[in-house]
């Protein structure tokens, strides 16, 4: 027999009237309505108070108190002198502390120090009226050498000529001329201590052997580590012996690692192929730091802008760096060759003032936590192009310089 076809079938229900609709019923129903809507309006905010509160992360805070906070941020940072949004760029410094002294500086060449009347022709040509108040000269220079007579072990055996001045002949050449002394001392690109006391420098992982950074046809060289204690304590000795001698700045330079390939990397300690390395650099610095503070004098650290364009800025870690006050060196020679990076060449073409600005531009977010003074060097360009960049960057808030 056919079945007939009869559909969904749909059910339908009526509004049940619990309380009848006589006004008494009705008003007792709006009633318990509104306790109904009320005890769920609390129960809901006891427990999503607990729950709001619970599910914030640690440092939250309630927009009152964050809008207080970021009110107290832009006046600290314009006490500090550093440019917010809302800060009138005309009173400001730009990544400069208005606490920080003023550091006006020149630099000597290493070539100025063989003798003593190489040095006084130095002091002699440097140009005037630019309020210039320290002399940089350079005690121990990128390689190793050492461009003073030393006391320090292993010292001898890196001296650039057997009788070198001395550090108190070159701190009071300095004064005579009117100028306060201070010193440049590269650290760990180090190339000669590791040739005197092997220990000094970068090991292989599981073989023990000593690594360069190429073949040696080719020129490959030794690299002094911040992972060794005979580094450790011979840079030391080095700052300990400057800063007791009449130099008042101690700038510590060279805070870098070798480009390591990974084929260096595959065969070196795994710890700098990691984040931690950081830390061995900036406990170096801090352990220089508190020799020189020892001795009444201030370390500064300076930075190559070629190299945090290249990504090496292991040595700027705020939180665990105890120096504050940080040199930017634009070499105007380095960056006119062209900065590599992994994957990316960076050209530098213009004048002097275009390649410091773009330097400047690329790097000072990694320096937006220190004091910061800039140092334009290079043979390049002539002087009056330097101080031309100087001034460029002076208007960008950078008052602290060292030329040359």
């Amino acid at each position: 027999m056919k079945i007939k076809n009869k559909g969904r079938k749909i059910y339908k229900t009526k509004e049940k009237n619990y309380y009848g609709k006589s006004p008494v019923g009705k008003a007792f129903s709006v009633g318990l309505s509104i306790l109904l809507i009320g005890g769920i309006g609390f129960i809901g905010y006891s427990v999503a108070e607990p729950i709001i509160n619970y599910s914030k992360k640690k440092g939250d805070q309630d927009t009152s108190v964050s809008t207080q906070a970021t009110t107290s941020e832009e006046e600290n940072s314009l006490a500090n002198g550093i440019i917010t949004d809302n800060a009138d760029p005309e009173n400001s410094y730009i990544h400069q502390n208005i606490n920080f002294e003023t550091y006006m500086a020149a630099a000597l060449k290493e070539s100025d120090l063989i003798n003593s009347d190489t040095l006084k022709l130095a002091l002699d040509r440097l140009p005037t009226g630019q309020n210039i108040e320290y002399i940089e000269v350079p005690l121990k220079v990128s390689g190793g050498g050492i461009y003073y007579s030393s006391s320090v072990n292993y010292a001898s055996g890196a001296q650039a000529f057997q009788n070198m001045l001395t550090l108190q002949e070159i701190a009071a050449a300095i004064k005579n001329a009117g100028y306060k002394p201070a010193a440049i001392v590269s650290t760990f690109n180090d190339n000669l201590l590791p040739v005197i006391d092997r220990n000094a420098g970068y090991r292989t992982y599981n073989t023990d052997e000593q690594w360069i950074d190429d073949d040696y046809n080719a020129g490959g060289k030794p690299w002094s580590t911040p992972y060794s204690q005979v580094s450790l304590n011979y840079i030391s000795d080095i700052v300990s012996e400057v800063s007791s001698s009449g130099f008042e700045k101690i700038v510590c330079s060279d805070f870098v690692f070798p480009n390591f390939r990974q084929s260096d990397l595959d065969m070196l300690d795994p710890e700098l192929a990691s984040g931690g390395r950081a830390r061995a650099m900036t406990s170096a610095a801090n352990l220089f730091n508190d020799k020189i503070i020892s001795n009444g004098s201030v370390m500064f650290i300076e930075v190559s802008a070629a190299e945090l364009i290249k990504g090496n800025n292991d040595i700027l870690q705020p939180m665990l760096l105890n120096v504050k006050t940080v040199i930017l060196n634009i070499d105007l020679d380095e960056l006119g060759s062209g900065v590599y990076s992994k994957d990316t060449v960076y050209e530098f073409t213009g004048t002097a003032s275009d390649k410091a600005i773009k330097a400047v531009d690329m790097v000072e977010d990694s320096l937006a936590d220190f004091n910061v003074a800039v140092r334009i060097s290079g043979d390049s360009a002539n002087m009056s192009e330097i101080l031309e960049a100087r001034d460029k960057l002076a208007e960008k808030g950078y008052k602290s310089f060292v030329i040359g």
